[in-house]
């Protein structure tokens, strides 16, 4: 199988150390930001991200549903999944080939989608 690279972010330090966890022993390669900006600044530096898995709410300007906003204009091909444990997208919010997953979330729903979507 080849390793797909997923960009983690998540302002939340043990969430997304969870997050990487999950993603590596899924045999897929984690990267990760603390918010939507480094987001952005790591998707305009490397070209080999496949997937994002985004929390929803973030501090600073832009959240997890504007960031994949901006990624569906400017990386198209890169897939994203969105989670949040407080905000729930209303139905036609989001572009139809985005996931969605409500925390807390099972792990193992959410690595199918990803080796579904990596394949």
């Amino acid at each position: 199988m080849s390793s797909a690279i997923i960009l983690v972010v998540e302002d939340e330090p043990l969430l997304r150390m969870a997050a990487i966890d999950m993603i590596e022993s899924a045999g897929f390669e984690a990267v990760e930001a603390a918010d939507a900006t480094q987001a952005v600044e790591i998707l305009q530096s490397r070209m080999d991200i496949s997937i994002v898995f985004t929390d929803i709410d973030m501090p600073g300007d832009i959240d997890g549903l504007r960031l994949a906003a901006v990624i569906r204009d400017r990386w198209p091909p890169i897939h994203v999944i969105i989670t949040s444990g407080h905000t729930k997208p209303t139905k036609g919010s989001l572009p139809p080939d985005m996931v969605f997953f409500s925390k807390p979330y099972r792990e193992d729903e959410v690595i199918e989608t990803m080796m579904r979507i990596a394949a």
